[in-house]
């Protein structure tokens, strides 16, 4: 296995945090943007949106998506389950994945593709937007709050698991962008501490 990479793009190191979290290391490529090593012939057949990461299999097999690698990794370095067990375990870290990635991750990253200067030339960018958007990520942060107001210490429950590191990834968004966690929201400030503390954080 082989994974195509680079040093600061949120979704390859959401792959590399996972590695971390499994004590697993594999062979790493890195991708530089600003080189256009996204937009070569090889690299656009293993990800026509130029995009990463991929992994690249033994047999010459493409996986792009840094969720879908993931779930490949949980196969061949089963411990620690990072997706949960058995059946209701698996669907509740499912379920929480799919909300930390919709619902805080995405609109970190919407605030950053709007207003960062980097992605002028790649999207258009509109200003209230991200404005708005900064509006409904403290909305959401409070969401969470509410939701592990049980004293659970990690987002799916008492296991650290790979929701866990989609909120990780939303941080180090939020950090690019400057855009604290309130801290007034204690449970959410608490979770924070706790995964920042994370050996993987440095990942």
């Amino acid at each position: 296995m082989k994974l195509h990479s680079h040093a600061v793009a949120p979704n390859a190191w959401r792959v590399r945090a996972f590695l971390a979290e499994k004590g697993a290391e594999i062979d790493t490529v890195n991708v530089e943007f600003d080189k256009g090593d996204t937009q070569t012939e090889h690299y656009l057949a293993m990800n026509s949106l130029g995009q990463v990461p991929v992994l690249e299999l033994g047999d010459g097999t493409a996986l792009p998506e840094s969720i879908a690698i993931c779930r490949y990794l949980e196969s061949q370095f089963p411990d620690p389950a990072l997706f949960g067990t058995g059946a209701h375990g698996q669907a509740w870290v499912e379920m929480w994945n799919r909300r930390m990635e919709l619902l805080i991750m995405n609109t970190v990253g919407n605030i950053g593709l709007h207003a960062l200067p980097f992605f002028a030339d790649r999207v258009h960018q509109v200003a209230e937007f991200a404005e708005a958007q900064k509006k409904t990520l403290i909305e959401r942060w409070a969401w969470l709050d509410a939701e592990i107001s049980d004293g659970r210490p990690f987002v799916a429950g008492a296991a650290f698991s790979v929701a866990d590191i989609t909120g990780m990834t939303a941080l180090k968004i939020a950090d690019i962008m400057e855009l604290a966690v309130p801290g007034d929201l204690a449970h959410v400030k608490t979770w924070e501490a706790t995964v920042r503390a994370r050996p993987s954080w440095g990942a």
